[in-house]
């Protein structure tokens, strides 16, 4: 693969989840997280994204988002559940995409705020149209996703170097 590339990096917030008497890495959906859920992957399925690898957070509402949304997909792409997802700084996040094979052209990664808000306005260091004034409006809630486009390998994936090409979150 050479440095310029085109690849996409879309990073989908979970789902709303419910608060029951569970640890924080086994809560659940809530009814409105399994009715947003597909929404957001039909979304997903228009943007026209052939998803080469999903990285999900091994969290219950993470895995269950993720289980609602690839069956709105047109492809399945092969899934990794990744740990180091869960409670991801904004280092532990670049450190994933930068570790990505080169043979991935389109990235879905499946996770938690404030990370997938972080990372969105860390790697956009443009937008196109409206999406960084509708991200920035909706602080990126559940359910949310945003689509990143850069050209590179992954391993320079770091501050700024991607564009902001598509953001969408549900009930807007």
């Amino acid at each position: 693969m050479s440095v310029d590339t085109p690849r996409r990096i879309v990073l989908l917030r979970h789902a709303k989840a419910d608060w029951p008497q569970v640890s924080d890495h086994e809560r659940p959906l809530a009814e409105r997280g399994r009715m947003d859920a597909p929404v957001a992957g039909r979304r997903l399925g228009e943007t026209r994204i052939d998803f080469d690898l999903a990285l999900c957070s091994t969290s219950a509402r993470t895995r269950e988002t993720w289980k609602l949304v690839v069956h709105e997909l047109p492809t399945r792409p092969r899934t990794v559940y990744e740990e180091r997802l869960f409670d991801a700084s904004l280092g532990d996040l670049l450190a994933l995409i930068n570790e990505t094979p080169e043979e991935v052209n389109n990235l879905l990664v499946i996770g938690h705020n404030p990370g997938m808000h972080t990372l969105a306005d860390a790697l956009a260091g443009g937008a196109e149209g409206d999406a960084l004034a509708r991200m920035t409006q909706s602080g990126f809630p559940t359910a949310a996703f945003a689509v990143i486009g850069y050209d590179g390998t992954w391993k320079s994936v770091e501050h700024k170097v991607g564009r902001l090409v598509d953001y969408w979150a549900p009930h807007d």
